[in-house]
């Protein structure tokens, strides 16, 4: 029962954070602050599912009677859960750009850039969200591929701040938030590369 709990959690604390990246970038380009509001607040909640699974999966490490696949399990959790914390982050430094209206002094091409870093985010999200719960260990080439193509993005977004006439407090936070979508994708290749070991015999 511990461990399907675990797996539920675990699932959740996925669901949490790929809806909040995704949230995050759409508060962010459409200037919602309620929405951003909103996500901020939802963070305090990952951090507690968080806190909640490093306890359980600690806990249950200790005890005597675990097979060599349920020890591994519980490694391979408590490798993951600060990855997904850190993703959670970032989706909350996300949104908090969009209480500031950073989106109003973005270029078109700004604009679109963001929105396709955050569609190859969330399509990795999504990848590394099934190398866990399918037990997948044959997506990880796949997302470093797609992490190429958001470290170009991302190159992309800066040569195009850099070329641009905002302000320079907004130049700051547009080069945080490349910055942050960048390491979305760090994050997701992580994880996939953790369950990857996981699933091999």
């Amino acid at each position: 029962m511990a461990f399907n709990n675990i797996e539920r959690e675990m699932k959740e604390l996925f669901a949490l954070v790929g809806d909040g990246f995704v949230g995050a970038t759409d508060a962010l380009l459409s200037g919602d602050q309620v929405a951003a509001k909103t996500l901020i607040e939802r963070d305090r909640l990952i951090d507690t599912l968080y806190r909640q699974l490093l306890g359980t999966a600690q806990a249950m490490l200790k005890e005597q009677r675990l097979s060599l696949e349920d020890i591994n399990y519980l490694i391979t959790v408590l490798r993951l859960i600060p990855e997904l914390e850190r993703s959670g982050d970032l989706a909350e430094h996300i949104a908090q750009r969009a209480l500031i209206g950073v989106s109003r002094e973005m270029s078109p091409r700004s604009r679109g850039i963001i929105q396709e870093m955050s569609d190859v985010g969330t399509q990795m999200w999504r990848l590394a969200t099934d190398a866990f719960c399918d037990k997948n260990d044959q997506l990880a080439s796949t997302l470093d591929s797609l992490d190429d193509e958001l470290d170009d993005l991302h190159l992309s977004l800066i040569a195009d701040i850099v070329t641009g006439s905002i302000s320079i407090p907004t130049v700051i936070e547009m080069a945080m938030l490349a910055r942050f979508y960048e390491r979305f994708g760090d994050h997701a290749v992580n994880i996939s590369r953790a369950c990857a070991q996981f699933a091999q015999p």
